[in-house]
């Protein structure tokens, strides 16, 4: 690889399965030391790639977790360089008339929340550095149209959309870029009953059918464009939401329309 994160310390959330695993091999393969944060310490423990990296269990949705969680990779790794919020749950796809709360205010908690505690505490650390760095918020394709999730799911990522436009301007003037990918059809943990419910009932030929790629992606593609947006190479990208979705995004895409 290219090194492009040699002497740089990253930190993924959501780095115990899927796109945060994914995330953390590729910026450790280019040269980063990385932070996996996530709920479970085995889970990390098993998602940990070879090197100087460090697992660190967090509920990002808790301030005094995730303040705590900043203070020790200071200590521990000497700075940050680089944040990539991914850590994300689903919820149902009930009609808001049925909305839970309590499912509400999860969602809200560890979807929205969470990237706007790295975002205020790791970006505190970054301009005392003086630096500068990036942060990479992974959205999704459900904050930009309707369709791709549930009422409460796709509320929180066209919060962290949001988020992202509105964090870039106040972090431009240290020279810490914000932006985010907003993942289309990914085949993750957390979207495996998806999968599994659409193999059971011989459909599995359709996963993905909507996009205009004809087929779902995979979390290596999605951790591609994260270490794009965090690496030098996007060094005046920022305040931007990168739909990597297989061109669903790009058309009318109502069901029926594609062959």
């Amino acid at each position: 690889m290219t090194g492009r994160f040699d002497g740089k310390v990253a930190i993924v959330t959501g780095a115990a399965s899927g796109i945060g695993r994914a995330t953390a091999a590729r910026l450790a393969s280019e040269g980063a030391r990385v932070v996996l944060i996530d709920l479970s310490a085995e889970a990390l423990e098993a998602a940990m790639p070879r090197g100087d990296h460090l697992a660190l269990p967090c509920d990002v949705s808790d301030e005094a977790s995730v303040a705590a969680a900043v203070e020790t990779i200071r200590n521990r790794m000497g700075r940050i360089d680089v944040v990539c919020n991914n850590a994300g749950i689903l919820c149902s796809h009930a009609p808001i008339t049925d909305v839970d709360m309590t499912q509400w205010q999860r969602v809200i908690g560890v979807n929205l929340v969470g990237p706007s505690l790295f975002l205020k505490y790791a970006g505190r650390a970054m301009i005392e550095q003086g630096e500068g760095g990036a942060f990479v918020n992974t959205a999704s394709v459900a904050g930009i149209r309707s369709g791709a999730g549930g009422n409460i799911y796709s509320a929180s990522k066209a919060g962290v959309i949001n988020l992202t436009q509105t964090a870039a301007c106040d972090l431009g003037q240290h020279r810490i870029r914000v932006n985010a990918v907003c993942p289309g059809l990914i085949e993750t943990g957390m979207t495996r009953p998806v999968f599994d419910y659409a193999r059971g009932a011989g459909k599995e030929g359709k996963l993905g059918s909507r996009c205009e790629l004809r087929r779902y992606g995979r979390p290596e593609e999605i951790a591609a464009a994260i270490a794009f947006l965090a690496s030098d190479d996007a060094s005046f990208i920022t305040g931007q939401a990168l739909p990597v979705d297989g061109g669903n995004t790009a058309s009318l895409n109502l069901p029926g329309m594609k062959v």
